[in-house]
């Protein structure tokens, strides 16, 4: 590995093992180097310390910066060390754990989204992007720039794709419904520039500083603060379909055809199909997706799926690139905005609670258990909960081989696995003052170990969790094995090169390699 390329000189001392640090000291230090905070109790500090997931308790940061420049970054960190705070970055604020908070009073917020500027390169067709960025922000403006895209997330049924940072979603995975015909998000970073624990600023790609850029590409939280993304770009698709199927299916048939649909999945399904199966409406299942090409070109390639799943296929249309991101986000919102702001509103909050699961197989004992409770016990729950079973695999999928040799290794954990099933359990976030039911936990988590005991039954456990939908009931070492797989080890050694004093921790944050791993549960 090269060395460090860029250290902050005579601006700051770093001493490490500060103790008796308050919120004062770290203030301090901040004002002192000018870097821009937010005053306790202002406008500002309201919206930015503001929850996503009104579920959790309400975090309390040591302060909050709002750089707008990469050296104010920096200097937030190091103050961070002088000080002894730990340190998380918030982009879109919108992770199921408060991860932007660090999951836990007292941390030193690095608040992202006044950096969110997306430039392109119509030579290389590389596009740089701010860590602040939004996911609609940045297809937006890759569009408008030279019909530009890259593969990514939508939000159906949550929040609107304005609100999500890019950055969280590169760093963790950055599913979506391009990845079978393009891979993760995460698959597209060129390079990034990262700003670790000791305050040095690295250029990081596929030659240099590899085993960075193989870090942060699956696990980015745990080890520095990505000040700016380059992304290799496809070019957006003239003509997309998306396709919506109503399943005919009952507690008695349900398992069978969800069997058929993998089969269907290891064998037929085209690159240029994405879908998932979900129930929205409470027994009432779908099957939707966007296909790569025309509304004629959909017919075709989803016969074997409709047969599959003995689904009726109930709507569909042909749309161009940004339609179709609009089409899978919240009431068809989606941030088209090229206006320079100062900072983009967080949006709505939303009351709930999520789990997650990747795995190879639901046949046989699996689909049973994931079908006996969703009829049994899920129909019986009168809550807004729903499951996504996204169709990641596969032997056509790019998710399983990313479209890139150069940078496919990544510490991405799941390429082998055929499914990430997401389960999501919501009340009205403000509807007089209804809150979560304290027993509501049980509900998922239940959902969730009748399908794991059978895949543990059946041998089938290389079973895990996707970090993009984190779970707060994990211990600590769990969180790390179902997150990170085969990768741990690996990413441990690096945690104990790059952020030995665990600078950017939190409660699920991955061990250095010379600590003991831990596995006292951490509750909300």
């Amino acid at each position: 590995m090269r060395s460090l390329i860029f250290v902050l000189g005579g601006l700051l001392s770093i001493a490490q093992g500060a103790t008796n640090t308050t919120w004062a000291n770290v203030t301090e230090c901040l004002r002192k180097n000018e870097v821009p905070i937010d005053e306790h109790g202002s406008i500002d500090w309201i919206r930015d310390s503001a929850a996503y997931n009104v579920r959790l308790p309400i975090f309390t940061p040591a302060a909050i910066v709002v750089p707008t420049t990469i050296t104010q970054i920096q200097k937030a960190v190091i103050c961070g060390n002088q000080t002894n705070v730990k340190v998380s970055a918030k982009a879109g604020g919108h992770s199921y754990t408060g991860g932007g908070f660090g999951s836990e009073n007292g941390h030193l917020i690095v608040q992202l989204d006044r950096m969110y500027n997306v430039t392109l390169d119509k030579t290389t067709n590389i596009t740089t992007v701010q860590p602040g960025a939004r996911l609609g922000h940045m297809a937006t403006e890759l569009y408008n720039l030279g019909k530009r895209a890259i593969s990514h997330g939508t939000c159906p049924r949550q929040v609107e794709c304005v609100l999500v940072g890019a950055s969280g979603h590169l760093t963790s995975g950055g599913y979506g419904m391009s990845s079978h015909t393009h891979g993760l998000a995460l698959d597209w970073v060129e390079g990034a520039a990262v700003i670790l624990a000791n305050g040095s600023i690295v250029e990081t790609n596929a030659t240099y500083n590899e085993d960075l850029f193989w870090a942060i590409r699956g696990a980015g939280p745990n080890f520095g603060i990505v000040a700016s993304w380059r992304l290799q770009t496809f070019e957006a698709p003239v003509n997309l379909t998306w396709f919506r199927i109503a399943l005919d299916w009952n507690r008695d048939t349900a398992a069978r055809y969800l069997g058929d649909v993998e089969t269907y999945i290891n064998t037929e399904m085209p690159a240029e199909l994405n879908f998932h199966i979900a129930d929205y409406e409470k027994g009432h299942p779908i099957a939707e997706g966007l296909y790569y090409g025309n509304d004629e070109q959909m017919k075709s390639a989803i016969g074997p799926l409709l047969k599959a799943s003995n689904g009726n296929l109930t709507n569909h249309k042909q749309v161009d690139w940004i339609d179709a991101m609009k089409h899978y986000s919240v009431d068809n919102t989606f941030n088209t905005t090229g206006v320079v702001i100062d900072y983009i509103e967080p949006g709505p909050p939303d009351n709930f609670f999520a789990k997650s699961l990747t795995f190879n197989s639901l046949k046989g004992d699996a689909a049973k258990a994931f079908v006996d409770y969703w009829y049994g016990t899920a129909l019986q729950v009168d809550r807004r909960w729903f499951f996504q079973i996204d169709a990641a695999g596969g032997a056509n999928s790019a998710y399983s081989q990313p479209p890139f040799d150069s940078r496919a290794t990544s510490s991405y954990a799941h390429r082998d696995q055929t499914f990430i099933i997401q389960f999501y359990d919501a009340v009205p976030a403000s509807h007089n003052n209804e809150s979560y039911p304290a027993n509501g936990l049980s509900f998922l988590s239940g959902w969730v170990d009748g399908v794991t005991a059978a895949l543990d039954k059946g041998n089938n456990t290389n079973w895990g969790a996707y970090a993009n939908y984190p779970d707060p009931t994990l211990s600590r070492g769990e969180a790390q094995k179902r997150y990170y797989g085969a990768s741990l080890e690996q990413l441990r050694k690096y945690k104990q090169k790059y952020d030995p004093g665990e600078l950017f921790k939190f409660p699920q944050s991955i061990e250095p390699l010379l600590q003991q791993p831990s596995d006292a549960l951490r509750r909300h």
